[in-house]
Order: C-alpha cells, then structure tokens, then sequence
C-alpha cells in the first residue's frame, strides 16, 4: 500500500472554529477554545496517524490586523502557513460572507496547493441558507471541495477528514506514528492556564498575559509546577490577583484541575504574576516567550 502524508494548515478569521474543528480531527485537546478572539497565538501541531497515512494539522492564529508586535508575529505566521502547506484547510462560517472575505479569497485562488473549504457552524441556520452560502463560496472560490460542518456537534468532520486523505500526496511519516504533536507538556500546561486568564478576565487584561512555566518537576504521583503570569502594568497585576488573592486562586484551582486531566496525575500548581513592561512589542521579550 502507498504510504500518503501531508502538511494541512488551517486558515481562517477569528473565531470561526478553528481550534474546536483541529481538536476534533485530531481526537485531543490540544488548542486551547475560548468565545474570545485571538485565543490562539502559537501554530500548533495535531499529528493524526494511521498505517498507511499521516497527516499533519497545523492550528494558526485568526487572520487580524495587527496593533503591536505580538500581533505582528501572529500574522507572519499566518502568511507562512499559506505556503509551506501540502493542503490548505480555509474555514469559514455561516456568519461570514464570500464577497465579505475577497483579500483571503485573493490568496486561496493564487495557493500553489490544493484548497478545501469548509463552512462551520451550519447547525444555527436554515438548510436553504447553508445551501446559499455554499453556492456562493463555490462561485466565487477556486477549491477542490467547499464542505458544510458542525466541528462543535461533529457533523461531516469524517467526511471532511476523507477528503484531505484523498488530497495530500504520497509521502514518508515526518513524525513517529505514536506522537500527536510537536510541542512539549510545559506549552500545553502554560496554554491551560492561558485559557483560564481568557475566561476568568475582561476587555485587555487576558490580551496583556503571557504564561511562563518557571520549573516543571515530575514525580511518581505528583507533579510541581510553578507559573508566572506575566502582565504588562502594576494595575493590571492588582486585577490578576484580585481581592485577597481570590481572583488568581479561582483560575490557579481551575487550571490545576484541567492540568491534571491533561498529564493524568496529581498536580501542586504555584502561580505568580510579574510585571513585564511592553512584552508585547520587544522583540527580546517575544522571543523569549517562543514567539
């Protein structure tokens, strides 16, 4: 049998499901899923192996126009992930328009790679408007196939991972076949706790955090972790913490719950908050995050 294997990145605005849609394919959690915009910052791996196929998931941050260097190198990212792939997964969703979406659409009909489509979140509207919108997305965009799904409830998420196997090209497995990603424990465990910023938080404080895991270290039954929540200003670490220390208790339990989930044991999770003044535009700070 002919081995096939690809790089599929998938692109996409904000919020359009993007993370709930690599999750599901991959059969892990592993982007982080909040209603808030610019949840993920990282492209992140989702390695789905069978024998006689693997396929790479790359998870990119929602196409914005960038306000400060963070942002900037988010968006760097993106314009790679249009490159360097053997498949391009463009995702959309019922709310959004084709002719609302023509500079992406530009990009797609000049990708050197085959182009999937898939319209998210068909389970809030009407079947005749997801059939106008399909109409309107297969006149206006040139891809192999413009699918209708529910990443959230998993309609056709199979028969969209079908149609990337009948797409991507023979070729070697890049990664073993037991491994689902490329990123170590300690991302996943600063990105839990991330997730915890973003819902526990309003308007720029969850945008103004970066997670640092400081020490990691592993025991039979117990792991002890200690995280620094970095923030930008002295008030904003006065609001992460909270009044007597209750509002970074309330995420530190929340995450440590979820942490132990993920690494399958018990967990001691020592939480810190550190003023990093203008992290998000020094390109020294950025790049000490891994950004």
């Amino acid at each position: 049998m002919p081995h096939k294997s690809g790089f599929v990145n998938i692109i996409g605005n904000p919020n359009v499901g993007k993370s709930t849609l690599m999750n599901e394919l991959v059969g892990e959690k592993l982007s982080i899923i909040t209603p808030k915009a610019q949840t993920t910052r990282h492209r992140i791996l989702g390695i789905v192996s069978g024998d006689d196929y693997q396929v790479v998931f790359s998870d990119t941050p929602g196409i914005i126009k960038p306000a400060y260097r963070l942002q900037e190198n988010m968006m760097k990212t993106v314009r790679t992930a249009f490159t360097d792939a053997d498949l391009i997964l463009y995702l959309t969703d019922v709310k959004e328009t084709p002719d609302s979406q023509l500079p992406y659409v530009k990009k797609i009909r000049n990708c050197k790679v085959p182009v999937l489509l898939a319209v998210n979140k068909i389970d809030l509207v009407s079947q005749p408007e997801v059939e106008k919108l399909l109409a309107g997305w297969r006149e206006i965009v040139k891809a192999e196939s413009v699918i209708p799904i529910s990443a959230l409830h998993t309609f056709n998420v199979k028969e969209l991972f079908s149609e990337i196997l009948r797409l991507i090209p023979e070729g070697p497995e890049y990664f073993p076949k037991e491994i689902l990603t490329d990123r170590p424990e300690r991302f996943f465990v600063s990105e839990i706790i991330r997730e915890k910023i973003l819902r526990n938080y309003r308007e720029e404080i969850p945008y103004s955090c970066q997670v640092e895991i400081e020490s990691f270290k592993e025991g039979l039954e117990l792991d002890k972790i200690r995280a620094i929540i970095y923030v930008l200003r002295e008030s904003q670490k006065g609001i992460i913490i909270g009044h007597k220390g209750e509002a970074l208790k309330k995420t530190g339990t929340q995450a440590r719950i979820d942490i132990e989930k993920f690494l399958g044991k018990k967990v001691f999770l020592e939480l810190h908050v550190k003023v990093a003044e203008d992290w998000r535009d020094s390109e020294k700070k950025l790049k000490g995050f891994g950004y």
